[in-house]
Formats: structure tokens, sequence, C-alpha cells
């Protein structure tokens, strides 16, 4: 955390912070203390509209996706703003020792390649983190954008499920600079120099014209491009540059949705 006043102090008031998830003792102490010395040593982070960020309340967390250090990044941010980040995660992550341990104690969420759910136990744990009031972080790319600039591609309906069927909203958000510390499908970290990655929050996407409605393939597809619209204009303000007018789909480029690729 910065030492001088930021507007993150200005907008937690005592009262706030008392109410802060991480206040209290959890898996998530020991996460942070493994991980932040590391990445507050090698990235600077510039959180703009963190007022948009809910403190409280079940919502769902809708960043783009674009390295495989993403997830480290995006929780970093949660933290920063007072927030215990979970994660649809990879199911096959469960499995490794130590770590799968890890990811089940905290709450995150396995779903197969691809990010589709897996199984009735992750709709469970949906269910109980509105239930707890709690925020779940979802990639409604489902895997990095396979765009070669790294605009957002098409996505995928998991997002938009889990908000419609429990009527929370939908937090699009963009970050950019994450490439300059891992560049996409790298595996190597640049630590030197420090990098700034600057994330955007956004408001919450209007889905009010779905509610209600069968959330069939046509509405899921529907609304999910209205989140997709709201997270690619966030990056857009963030770079200073338009997208694509149309955005990609690997299946129009005889790519795979999951796995590596030559850009």
């Amino acid at each position: 955390m910065p030492s001088k006043p930021t507007p993150e102090s200005s907008a937690s008031s005592p009262a706030s912070r008392a109410r802060s998830e991480k206040s209290r003792p959890s898996i998530f102490w020991l996460l942070a203390a493994i991980a932040l010395p590391f990445m507050n040593l090698v990235a600077k982070y510039e959180i703009q509209d963190r007022e948009k960020f809910p403190r409280t309340t079940a919502f769902v967390f809708a960043p783009n996706h674009y390295s495989e250090i993403d997830p480290v990044v995006m929780g970093v941010v949660a933290w920063k703003l007072g927030r215990l980040p979970r994660f649809m995660a990879k199911g096959s992550l469960f499995k490794i020792p130590v770590i799968g341990y890890l990811l089940r104690k905290s709450g995150q969420i396995p779903v197969q390649r691809g990010g589709s759910v897996r199984g009735s136990e992750p709709v469970k744990a949906a269910e109980r983190l509105v239930e707890n009031g709690q925020m779940v972080v979802v990639y409604p790319e489902g895997s990095l954008t396979r765009d070669p600039d790294l605009w957002p591609m098409r996505g995928k309906t998991g997002a938009v499920r889990i908000a419609l069927e429990h009527n929370i909203p939908i937090i699009p958000a963009a970050h950019w600079g994450t490439q300059a510390l891992m560049p996409r499908y790298s595996k190597k970290i640049s630590v030197f120099p420090r990098k700034t990655i600057t994330v955007k929050i956004g408001d919450p996407v209007d889905l009010s014209r779905f509610q209600g409605l069968p959330l069939n393939a046509t509405t899921l597809n529907e609304a999910t491009a209205v989140v997709m619209d709201a997270i690619t204009v966030l990056l857009e303000d963030l770079r200073g540059e338009k997208a694509p007018a149309v955005r990609w789909n690997p299946a129009e480029h005889d790519q795979k949705e999951t796995g590596r690729f030559e850009a």
C-alpha cells in the first residue's frame, strides 16, 4: 500500500475498513503474505474509478484476459480494494499438490477447459458466494485472447449466466501494462524495471433487458456481447486507441479455443 494519501484512502472510511472482508483471519492472509511483497516489487498499480468497485455484496468481476499472470494481478487489485478474490479456475489446477489445497481452502471454483462449469459442486459454490455476499472473478473470454493486438476477443457465457441466475451485478474492468510484466504465453516474469499496471473499473453492466428471459444460447450470447463491449470500451480508454470494429473470434481464424498458439 502506498504511504502517501491516495484516492483509495479517501474512499475508504474507518467504517468501511472495519467491514472489509480481508480484516477477518482467513487463508487469504497467507496468500497475501506470499504474493503481495513480490507483486508490489515488480509492479505499481494505478486503479482508476475505484469507487465503482463494490466494497460489500455479491457481484461478478469481469476483466479482460491476455496474460498468464492476470489472475494474480487482479487478485492483488481486489485485495487492495478490500475484497477477497475468488476465481473460476482451471479444474486441472486443483489436482496439483499444495496449490490445489490452497485453491480449495480459499473457495476458488473449478471449471473445465474452455471456461465451462464442471459438475454440480461449482454451481453450488457460486450459490454460496452469492448467499455470503462474496465476489467472484470470471474472465468472460474463457482463455487468453487470441487477438493479435491483445484486444478482448469474443466472450463466453459463464459470467452472465451467474449474474442473471442470481440477480447480481457484473462489474467490468480492463487492465493494461501486464503484458510488460509477463507477455502472453510467456512463463517468465520481467522483474526489472518495475512496471506500471493501470486498471480501470467500469459501471455495472446494464443487463436489465435480459432479466426474466429464458437463459438459452441466444439470451446468454447477446448478454455476453454487451459485457464484452463494456470491457472493450474501458480498454480503449486505457490504451487511447480504438479496438477493431469486429471482435476476434478464434473459430473464424482456425484457432483452438484453448492451449497455446503462434500469434
